[in-house]
């Protein structure tokens, strides 16, 4: 089980603005299950349904691009909104008329100019699986959120990759080791006993 902070990618999951009752919203999902997240060419993650609990998220914030300087809602102000459904993690955000960063995004995505998303998390269970293509899939069973993001560039953070590649190497390092220790007893057990 792995626990470190996390930014993905929702690819193919865009968003769209809407006005209603005077009052402007980004809407979109930020994480769809089932999903392929890519890490690296032979590697990829996967959100499992059931993988949020909004119960326990109760604090999350909806930023631009990551900076924790430009928030654009919160969830215990009531000015983001988070739902589950079949597809993935949906959000709506309440933009404020007297925030120039917040109108600017709103426009941005209206245009289409900002079209993608992102979301911060920690991973608190997971399985991996190593596919007889090469291919390395995790997938994440269950993870804290704890921000979600309207982005220009949506990419895993390069200590995110650097960290699963190392992951992965102990993986493969314990493989090799178990596979060792297995063969020596395989070979210690059918030697003749000295006497």
């Amino acid at each position: 089980m792995s626990k470190w902070n996390r930014t993905g990618i929702a690819r193919g999951a865009g968003f769209l603005t809407r006005e209603e009752d005077g009052r402007r919203y980004i809407d979109g999902y930020f994480a769809v299950f089932n999903s392929e997240y890519w890490l690296w060419d032979t590697a990829y993650e996967t959100i499992d349904p059931g993988a949020f609990s909004l119960e326990a998220d109760t604090d999350v914030r909806a930023l631009i691009n990551h900076d924790t300087t430009l928030v654009l809602g919160r969830t215990t102000a009531g000015t983001l909104t988070l739902q589950l459904d079949e597809r993935g993690l949906y959000g709506s955000i309440l933009i404020n008329e007297l925030d120039q960063d917040a109108v600017n995004a709103y426009e941005r995505v209206k245009r289409g100019d900002v079209s993608q998303c992102s979301f911060g998390f920690d991973i608190l269970q997971e399985s991996c699986e190593h596919r007889t293509d090469g291919m390395t899939v995790w997938h994440l069973q269950r993870v804290k959120l704890y921000e979600v993001s309207v982005c220009t560039f949506p990419a895993y953070e390069e200590t995110g990759v650097t960290a699963r590649k190392a992951e992965l190497e102990h993986i493969r390092q314990r493989e090799l080791e178990a596979w060792r220790a297995d063969a020596l007893a395989r070979v210690r057990g059918s030697a003749p006993e000295e006497e």
